[in-house]
């Protein structure tokens, strides 16, 4: 009865395919055999088969389940299979767009940490040319700096949030920044304007949220405790103002990286505090 076919062992070895394989398309009724032994319950399968197969396993490298598999062949509809690829194709879309996201994330902390080995002690100030930079923030609502680090942490917790209703993965989180308005700053006011995540492109969810910090030359100092930001600040502006450095725009502390390898309070970062310069020529 079975003359002529081909025995499952050797319909798995000419298709380079496991036997178990072929026994799952059956029972998910994807590749019957064509012929079952009914006493010893050996499969059989005919050569003209290999088409079927041919077909699922393209099917499969495509990306689609075996249910989608079992879905196509039992309606035998083109357009059905066109319509399960256009989803396959935004999914692998978005998971392209998740790992550009990802990819710059580690891109940015492996220049962080370099920056971070690399730079001058506490308290060094640079005249750097720094790239554009895109964000994505809040307003700070409340001032910071009128309280300890908590109410720091707390307005952080906050963007957190907010980033994860926007559908933001977790690691953008950790390349904060904070500023200051240029007025306030010149006018030695600190108050937090806003605090956001530099996103490293730019972001189309929630667009009013959305901004950008403009190339060019910035004053900047690094320190590595949070609760001294306020007095470099102030020897920042000084800075500019000895050299006659002109203040071009708002003032940004920048969480280069952070170093809670331990437990530790309070929170332990690397900053860089900075502003935007133009010189008369």
């Amino acid at each position: 009865m079975h003359e002529g076919l081909l025995s499952i062992g050797k319909m798995a070895a000419l298709n380079r395919i496991s036997v178990s394989t072929l026994r799952l398309y059956d029972e998910k009724g994807l590749l019957k055999p064509c012929y079952t032994d009914p006493e010893t319950g050996y499969r059989y399968y005919d050569i003209n088969q290999n088409a079927r197969l041919d077909m699922i396993v393209y099917m499969k490298e495509l990306g689609m389940s075996l249910a989608e598999i079992g879905q196509v062949l039992q309606k035998e509809d083109i357009s059905l299979i066109e319509e399960i690829l256009s989803r396959k194709n935004e999914q692998l879309h978005q998971q392209i767009r998740e790992l550009k996201e990802r990819h710059d994330a580690v891109e940015r902390a492996i220049l962080s940490i370099e920056r971070y080995r690399k730079s001058p002690v506490t308290g060094t100030f640079s005249l750097e040319y720094i790239d554009r930079r895109y964000t994505w923030g809040i307003p700070c609502g409340s001032n910071f700096y009128d309280d300890d680090v908590h109410s720091y942490e707390r307005l952080l917790r906050r963007l957190r949030l907010k980033l994860e209703e926007e559908g933001f993965a977790q690691i953008h989180s950790y390349n904060i920044g904070t500023s200051i308005t240029q007025a306030d700053f010149e006018a030695d006011r600190f108050t937090a304007a806003q605090i956001f995540i530099f996103t490293g492109r730019r972001e189309q969810r929630g667009e009013d949220s959305a901004g950008m910090v403009e190339s060019g030359m910035y004053a900047c100092v690094y320190l590595d405790n949070y609760d001294d930001e306020i007095a470099y600040a102030r020897r920042l502006r000084a800075f500019c103002q000895e050299n006659g450095y002109r203040i071009a725009g708002d003032y940004i502390c920048e969480v280069m990286t952070g170093f809670n390898v331990f437990d530790s309070d309070p929170r332990s970062m690397f900053l860089r505090l900075q502003v935007p310069v133009s010189f008369q020529k």
